[in-house]
């Protein structure tokens, strides 16, 4: 006949039986997300003129930043980091999808966006929402940008957003990488989603 504190024992053993079986939670250097009700996807146009959709990209980590080709700083450099993350990620590279998309449609074209995605890595992919679907892109990822005006009406910047979200290879939200991170890092948190996600 068990005792009261003999049962309080075995179901103390057992609680922690479950928990040593359950698989730890990742943990990762980028803001973890995942569950978000924003920034889910979208269909656009790509920088070879054909409608695609985030979910075309499943299979691979995708990370997706907002930026324009003319950008002096934030831009360059973040497309430079990704082409390093995916040197990081030695063997694993080809599984790292990195999608670029504009937040200056009218200077922005597909081919201009072509030219500036080869220049990182011809595998990176840029997508050109028109004038209309911009806003409502904008809108679902949350992402902030503003047209200031220069000292000609084609030489105007655009403050935007600077970190890049990150989607794990069943397309789902998972991570926002923050600029300046560092490459490291980065290809640290994707190495975690490749080994975590099934």
């Amino acid at each position: 006949m068990f005792t009261f504190s003999r049962r309080l024992v075995l179901a103390t053993f057992a609680v922690f039986a479950l928990v040593a079986c359950s698989p730890a939670k990742p943990t990762f250097s980028s803001i973890d997300v995942t569950g978000a009700d924003y920034a889910k996807g979208f269909t656009l146009t790509d920088h070879n003129g054909q409608s695609r959709s985030l979910s075309d990209f499943k299979g691979k980590v995708v990370v997706l930043f907002f930026g324009y080709t003319q950008c002096p700083d934030v831009c360059p450099t973040t497309m430079t980091e990704l082409v390093e993350v995916k040197r990081l990620l030695g063997a694993d590279g080809d599984k790292l999808q990195a999608v670029f998309v504009t937040v200056d449609p009218a200077r922005d074209t597909s081919e201009l966006l072509k030219a500036y995605m080869i220049n990182f890595d011809p595998t990176f992919v840029a997508f050109v929402p028109t004038a209309d679907e911009l806003p409502d892109v904008a809108k679902q990822f949350k992402i902030y940008y503003k047209k200031q005006v220069g000292k000609t009406p084609t030489s105007y910047t655009m403050d935007h957003s600077a970190g890049s979200y990150v989607y794990d290879t069943q397309g789902n939200l998972r991570l926002y990488s923050r600029y300046g991170a560092g490459v490291q890092a980065l290809a640290q948190d994707i190495q975690t989603l490749l080994k975590n996600t099934p």
